[in-house]
């Protein structure tokens, strides 16, 4: 009896050590053993492991894709733009030996250079390339990552940026520069259409030039576009035949005046500048006789001696006019 009870005993002891002995490796993790901490070559795959109790301990690695975001980090990129870039890495273990050997926590490790590569990848790059050109930028960061990654036993699937964030000033300087742009594209089309209707404008005015019944029917034609608005005043150009008809008369005419001048008799100046005096000497005359002329005689210079005195003073403003002398004060008739 007392057999069977140590017996019992025995054997639950042996069951209780076979049931710490187990272990479940999931389908996503691989075990690594130490036995008496050496670690065994055999990497234990997923399902049911057993254990020997008290001399082997396992550790299990994940092998599947981590998603490690990079906090944000501030740099100065090489044209002096002080940015703020915040990233994602993907990777996985690829030799969960190294992953557990090598390096203590590999995904410190990972995170560490992570943001290290990244802010060495905005002090080399320019603003525009952060912007525009990450795909670049992606690559050469996964590499950066991946090189002392490899020694660790973990493969860098991808790594991609998130955002970049600006200053304000740089934001505002930007908006203005696609602005400015945008003008400058606008002008160049407005420009290149005019040029391409004036060279349809010219091409059809020739056109015109060598048939002008072609200008009469598109007089015609604006004509009848004009009358079908229903307007009650109606605008009808002017001929350019008319013009052409006032151009070749005056041509014509321009001949005939040059030949009459050459034909006249010529003058010389001194008779030249009498004929100036004498024309003005008349014409000064005939104004002043037109303004000297006797008006009626009010009665209150009805009296004698007032008619002559006012002849004399009309006589003495003509001579002044026609460039005499004044007569002397002494013939003037006393008052």
């Amino acid at each position: 009896m007392d057999i069977n009870v140590v017996l019992a005993v025995i054997a639950f002891f042996l069951f209780v050590l076979a049931i710490t002995g187990v272990r479940v490796v999931n389908q996503v993790e691989r075990g690594i053993v130490f036995r008496f901490g050496r670690a065994q070559q055999e990497i234990r795959g997923p399902g049911l492991r057993f254990l020997i109790p008290g001399v082997d301990r396992m550790r299990k690695v994940n092998v599947q894709i981590v998603t490690m975001p990079i906090p944000t980090q501030e740099g100065i990129t090489r044209d002096n733009v002080s940015v703020r870039v915040d990233a994602v890495v993907y990777f996985k273990v690829a030799d969960p030996m190294r992953a557990a050997i090598e390096v203590q926590n590999y995904l410190f490790a990972i995170e560490q250079v992570a943001q290290t590569s990244l802010r060495s990848i905005i002090g080399k790059s320019e603003l525009d390339d952060l912007l525009t050109n990450r795909e670049e930028l992606h690559k050469g960061l996964a590499l950066m990552i991946d090189s002392p990654a490899l020694g660790w036993g973990v493969h860098i699937d991808r790594v991609e940026i998130k955002d970049v964030q600006l200053p304000e000033s740089m934001k505002r300087s930007m908006s203005r520069q696609a602005e400015a742009e945008r003008e400058r594209r606008a002008r160049v089309i407005v420009a290149d259409g005019e040029l391409q209707a004036a060279q349809k404008l010219a091409d059809a005015s020739g056109i015109m030039s060598e048939t002008p019944a072609a200008l009469q029917l598109r007089l015609l034609q604006t004509v009848v576009e004009v009358a079908a608005e229903k307007n009650s005043t109606l605008i009808m150009p002017l001929p350019v035949e008319l013009l052409r008809f006032f151009d070749r008369a005056t041509q014509t005419t321009a001949p005939q005046t040059a030949a009459s001048q050459t034909t006249a008799p010529q003058t010389t100046a001194p008779q030249l500048a009498a004929q100036s005096r004498a024309a003005a000497s008349s014409e000064v005359a005939a104004v002043d006789s037109e303004r000297v002329r006797p008006d009626p005689v009010p009665p209150a210079l009805a009296s004698p001696g007032v008619p002559e005195l006012l002849e004399a003073v009309a006589a003495e403003d003509q001579a002044v006019a026609v460039g005499e002398e004044p007569k002397a004060a002494a013939e003037k008739p006393a008052r």
